[in-house]
């Protein structure tokens, strides 16, 4: 479903009769509920028109489904391509090679994390997964230097700084962009995003689901329910299928986008700031049939702003009070942190 025709299905609500704007008669029948995809060109290249219904359909979208899928967003689907190249080679390597590269500075914030370490909040049991973050370097002066750890690289796959680190730029200066076409729906400065995210503790995910073990606990997911904690994720679409987000009316939907396209969504901290009217949108990844024989790789860009920006409630959002107390970005982090497994 593209920019143009989710106008239409974005003013309706669960399941209800599709109006016909054309003829202006109602038709009967059942929407289908489908995670609209727009176009980043429009909103950056567009006509004053075009950005304007970008603006729109982003905001409904959010709304209605805690995700869009974005096309024309300027992350090279070649540089996507290659970098799931390196991932499979990466997690090819032995197990014994792969645990080299366990971060000392703990909380897996940087390098490696192996396989059943992670668990979604509240889950009893580890997701089938592993994965490596990338983050923000910084100069040994730069402010934030002892808050973030340096980045751990592989000596087996010397491209993989290059190409990790130049798509780390390219999700972020996209995701930029994104936050900046809310400013308006949000009423605040249109620098207002820009400026809390600037040199935050961003972090790009590599993923790894590898086959489905057997004989597996059968509560265990590759990624069990949750919700993300950032801003917003941008996430290049992954190698098979399996994504699924949980609708409005409890069900699950599928969220499949095409190559080189990306899935975006609303984390916890966006949705705190928004008072839930950008709502977080709970999703998972499931063990499918092919993933019993089958790899799946993923690579999430889960954009943090400052440790020191406030979280709480923008005026635009506040109706009728309040959902949740003040707290930093930094402590928010470091309390799901703990939640999920990550810090002890």
């Amino acid at each position: 479903m593209d920019s143009g025709t989710f106008a239409t299905e974005a003013s309706q609500v669960l399941k209800k009769p599709v109006e016909n704007h054309k003829s202006g008669l109602q038709t009967t029948g059942l929407i289908k509920r489908q995670v609209p995809t727009l176009s980043l060109a429009d909103y950056t290249m567009g006509t004053a028109e075009k950005k304007q219904a970008f603006i729109d359909h982003l905001w409904t979208g959010l709304r209605h489904y805690g995700f869009i899928i974005l096309k024309d967003h300027g992350v090279s689907t070649e540089l996507q391509k290659e970098a799931y190249q390196i991932l499979a080679q990466f997690y090819a390597l032995p197990t014994e090679v792969k645990r080299n590269y366990i971060s000392s500075a703990g909380g897996g914030q940087r390098g490696y994390t192996a396989f059943g370490q992670e668990h979604a909040k509240d889950s009893p049991v580890m997701d089938l997964k592993e994965f490596w973050h990338v983050g923000r370097e910084v100069s040994a002066d730069h402010p934030m230097s002892s808050h973030y750890p340096a980045n751990i690289w592989p000596q087996e796959i010397p491209e993989f700084k290059k190409v990790f680190s130049q798509l780390f730029k390219s999700l972020e200066e996209a995701g930029k962009i994104m936050l900046e076409a809310l400013t308006g729906p949000l009423n605040v400065k249109n620098d207002y995003f820009k400026t809390r995210v600037q040199e935050g503790n961003s972090i790009l995910r590599l993923l790894h689901y590898p086959p489905i073990p057997v004989g597996v606990d059968p509560r265990c997911l590759r990624a069990a329910p949750h919700e993300d904690i950032n801003f917003i994720t941008l996430l290049p679409a992954a190698t098979t299928s399996g994504l699924q987000l949980k609708d409005r009316d409890g069900s699950w939907l599928d969220v499949d986008g095409e190559v080189g396209t990306l899935i975006v969504d609303v984390g916890d901290m966006l949705a705190r700031l928004t008072n839930d009217v950008l709502p977080s949108t709970t999703h998972q990844v499931i063990n499918t049939e092919e993933g019993r024989i089958r790899s799946r790789y993923s690579m999430p860009f889960f954009m943090h702003p400052q440790a020191d920006v406030d979280l709480s409630c923008l005026p635009s959002c506040r109706g009728d009070g309040e959902k949740y107390a003040p707290i930093k970005a930094g402590d928010f982090l470091m309390q799901r942190l703990r939640e999920i497994g990550l810090i002890k």
